[in-house]
């Protein structure tokens, strides 16, 4: 899908080719909320973005003109909580991919706050924007010489135990660290014995899963896995999500329309004037899988405004990123540079 075109005048005051996408993802490249919370503010203020592609470095302007929804990827939104009244003044619909782990006693997201200052932080985002606004995230699932599927439960119950009433919906991923070479170094320079996935200790993980969550009663979603576990109540996810955009913002008409959902009102009742017992017919004429994601990605298409080796959380399973060093350095940059309409700043 190609965005449509509109011309705007850029910060140096030159008529420029601009795109400008009905959905923003913010970000899967980097992380957002966390590092560029001031920048991506003032950027929605000026009302594009210069994004770089990360193949060959030719920037792209992006307008914020046409925009009805940003989807929000983040492992801390803190820094991102002060400016909430903005983003509810000024932004039409907006929510949450929270990813909340527990690996702090590994130390594998290294520049992350602690597991319970982020349960903390959790729980205060979703009584600011409601529970159906905030997803929780539990991605990657790793299993190593010392985390087993045991293990690994024990620690989902921990989370989900205090994230019952401020969710609904919980998605996760096995971590496919073969497919991502990067990555396996990474891991094998950190010393980390991982071990991968089969077929039985998905199952395994999900019937354990499927158990605690008769407790908490969350929606639960696998990202972009094969393997079907819908017999454990789990279904394929969608994170940049349809379905979840008409529930949570059906009043907008332009969205509703892009996303080709409509309404027909169905007469239950003997009855015409019982008001009451009309139901909403929800009928969708559009297919708009993202087929720039990975081929099991459920995603529909948005426009991401992140950049690769930008993000400092130092997890080891990161794919987004180079290197530490890489990422820790265009931080940096982008520190010293916060005015600059890229996120890194050159």
């Amino acid at each position: 899908m190609n965005w449509e075109k509109i011309e705007i005048i850029n910060q140096d005051g030159e008529k420029v080719d601009a795109q400008a996408p009905i959905i923003i993802s913010a970000s899967r490249s980097t992380d957002i909320p966390a590092f560029y919370a001031d920048w991506f503010v003032e950027r929605w203020k000026k009302g594009y973005i210069r994004w770089k592609n990360p193949f060959n470095r030719v920037p792209l302007y992006v307008s914020f003109n046409k925009t009805r929804v940003v989807v929000f990827w983040t492992k801390n939104p803190k820094p991102m909580m002060k400016h909430l009244p903005f983003l509810k003044e000024h932004i039409k619909n907006f929510y949450f991919q929270y990813t909340l782990n527990n690996y702090d006693n590994e130390g594998y997201e290294g520049n992350v706050p602690p597991v319970d200052n982020r349960i903390k932080t959790f729980i205060e985002l979703s009584d600011q924007i409601g529970k159906k606004h905030i997803i929780w995230r539990f991605d990657p699932m790793i299993l190593t010489d010392k985390i087993d599927v045991t293990n690994l439960l024990s620690r989902v119950k921990n989370i989900g135990d205090q994230l019952q009433n401020y969710t609904n919906k919980l998605v996760f991923s096995f971590a496919d660290i073969s497919i991502y070479n990067k990555v396996a170094n990474n891991l094998k320079k950190e010393n980390i014995a991982y071990q991968e996935f089969t077929e039985e200790t998905m199952h395994l993980f999900a019937k354990g899963l499927q158990e605690l969550n008769k407790t908490w009663k969350f929606k639960i979603g696998s990202c972009a896995e094969k393997i079907p576990l819908e017999q454990y109540g789990i279904v394929h996810n969608k994170c940049v999500d349809d379905d979840l955009m008409i529930e949570l913002f059906s009043y907008d008409k332009p969205l509703m329309d892009f996303l080709g959902h409509k309404s027909t009102p169905i007469q239950t009742s003997m009855f015409p004037d019982d008001q009451a017992t009309t139901e909403l017919k929800k009928d969708k004429t559009k297919k708009l899988k993202d087929k720039g994601q990975r081929e099991l990605c459920g995603c529909i298409f948005s426009k991401d405004i992140g950049q690769y080796n930008t993000c400092p959380h130092e997890c080891v399973y990161c794919y987004a990123n180079t290197s530490k060093e890489s990422a820790r350095n265009n931080y940096k940059t982008h520190k010293a540079n916060p005015n600059f309409d890229t996120i890194i700043g050159i």
